[in-house]
């Protein structure tokens, strides 16, 4: 029932209606988002297009292995309704079909054996005030009780918020990564996607959060900090105020982190934990 399609023979009309009307529907998985951030993708297909599943393919020292594009936190199998039988087949299909480095589901996806998982953090459609009583941790919302003298500003994406993002972003090891960062917020900016949230202290902006506005929920695709001030805890009268401006009507969406200290930060606006499955290689992984 499940086959490889690849991309060239993609009916992306079903393609489309099925992940739209999923239960799983994730920004990740739609093409145009796909068709940038990864450039070489398949799909593995369930009957005629009831379940989908995109696999993106990267080339490296002449082997071609199932991986996860940069800023593409989860795939996975999106269908009407998840099915863990269904998902396991496809689980069974791609490991019996691929060399995967690592693939990840997303937060719905069920399987009948339990897989390895990863953590994220949403916090859905809230009123604010309820959110922020009965939510934060004390301890944040001393902390935005400390940062009011701060501003907050919504900013254009021109050439003064590309030098700070440019000299402050940090977490990209290669040169190559930051130009896919760069390119991939050129994407999301002419697309009406974009929200670039700042903070300022005085005149000069100290933080900023790079947002994916999408129709149905806010996703921090970057926190950027000026690390010479971080005594005014900018970042959580940041999150603050973009809750607290938004929260009301679309569900905010952290991205997930596997440093405990960030997840900790995400945890303490109310950020409900959201885990998914992957499927890693540790030999495929040595040689990374």
């Amino acid at each position: 029932m499940i086959r490889k399609v690849k991309y060239n023979d993609i009916d992306f009309k079903k393609y489309n209606h099925c992940l739209e009307n999923s239960e799983q529907k994730n920004w990740y998985a739609k093409k145009e988002v796909l068709d940038h951030l990864s450039g070489n993708w398949e799909c593995l297909v369930y009957g005629d297009y009831q379940a989908i599943m995109p696999v993106h393919l990267k080339k490296k020292l002449g082997f071609t292995f199932v991986h996860m594009p940069l800023f593409c936190q989860q795939f996975g199998v999106f269908s009407e309704r998840d099915n863990p039988s269904v998902n396991s087949e496809f689980l069974k299909f791609l490991k019996n079909n691929y060399k995967v480095f690592l693939y990840c589901f997303n937060d719905k996806n069920q399987f009948n054996t339990e897989l390895e998982k990863r953590k994220n953090f949403i916090i859905p459609v809230s009123d604010y005030e309820t959110l922020k009583r009965k939510k934060y941790f004390k301890g944040r919302k001393s902390t935005v009780k400390w940062s009011q003298h701060l501003t907050y500003k919504e900013i254009p994406l021109d050439e003064n918020s590309f030098i700070f993002i440019e000299k402050k972003f940090k977490g990209l090891s290669k040169p190559s990564d930051f130009h896919v960062f760069k390119n991939y917020i050129n994407f999301l900016n002419d697309r009406q996607l974009l929200k670039l949230c700042g903070v300022f202290f005085e005149s000069q902006m100290i933080n900023l959060a790079v947002v994916i506005a999408d129709r149905e929920q806010y996703s921090l695709l970057a926190l950027i900090n000026d690390d010479d001030f971080k005594d005014e805890n900018g970042p959580s009268f940041l999150i603050d105020k973009i809750l607290s401006k938004y929260i009301h009507e679309k569900s905010f969406n952290f991205m997930g982190s596997n440093i405990r200290g960030i997840q900790v930060f995400f945890k303490s606006f109310g950020g409900e934990l959201c885990e998914y499955s992957f499927t890693e290689s540790k030999i495929l992984k040595k040689f990374s």
